[in-house]
């Protein structure tokens, strides 16, 4: 299976690809990709896990043991399990938070999707989000689901990622160009 943006290249890439296939054998595509988004989640807020899963000196049974904790807390559907188990027989763990960026963009292009990240300043209001993601399917001609974040840094304006496309006009970005600028 080719997917757009060379995805099926990587390691994380035919991992993804191939629970893609097993998910849409079994009609599990929507169970699996919300599993994911959870365990993806489960990494982000938990130090211990994301460091678990990167930890070298942790056997694979142990992993595995470890990951079927996990699933079971999460509630986890039996072919995501199944995965993880084959990712901690393989020593792949490490590769777990991009295996779970790749599934969703390969869910995503299936669909007919894309997917976009935000970043703005300041929470955006719902009417926003939806504005911005009107704009978005104009440009794109596909529909387009918005994965927002907050970043005071870039002072306002947005940042918006769509595959390997940024489309800046945050004011920091402004900033920094201006003051390029005065000094040549």
């Amino acid at each position: 299976m080719e997917n757009s943006g060379g995805i099926s290249a990587s390691l994380q890439g035919r991992y993804a690809s191939a629970l893609f296939e097993l998910a849409s054998e079994k009609n599990a595509v929507a169970a699996v990709e919300k599993d994911l988004d959870a365990l993806g989640q489960a990494l982000t807020e938990s130090a211990d896990l994301a460091a678990l899963i990167r930890n070298p000196q942790i056997g694979r049974d142990a992993a595995a043991r470890a990951m079927e904790g996990v699933a079971t807390l999460l509630k986890l559907s039996p072919l995501t399990v199944q995965f993880l188990g084959v990712l901690s027989q393989n020593r792949r763990l490490a590769v777990l938070p991009e295996i779970v960026r790749a599934f969703g963009a390969i869910a995503s292009a299936a669909r007919g999707e894309v997917k976009a990240e935000v970043t703005s300043a300041h929470p955006l209001s719902a009417t926003q989000l939806k504005a911005l993601a009107a704009k978005l399917k104009a440009r794109e001609g596909k529909d387009v689901t918005l994965s927002a974040t907050v970043d005071p840094a870039i002072l306002g304006g947005l940042v918006v990622r769509i595959g390997s496309t940024q489309i800046d006009s945050s004011i920091r970005t402004r900033i920094n160009s201006l003051a390029n600028a005065m000094k040549g």
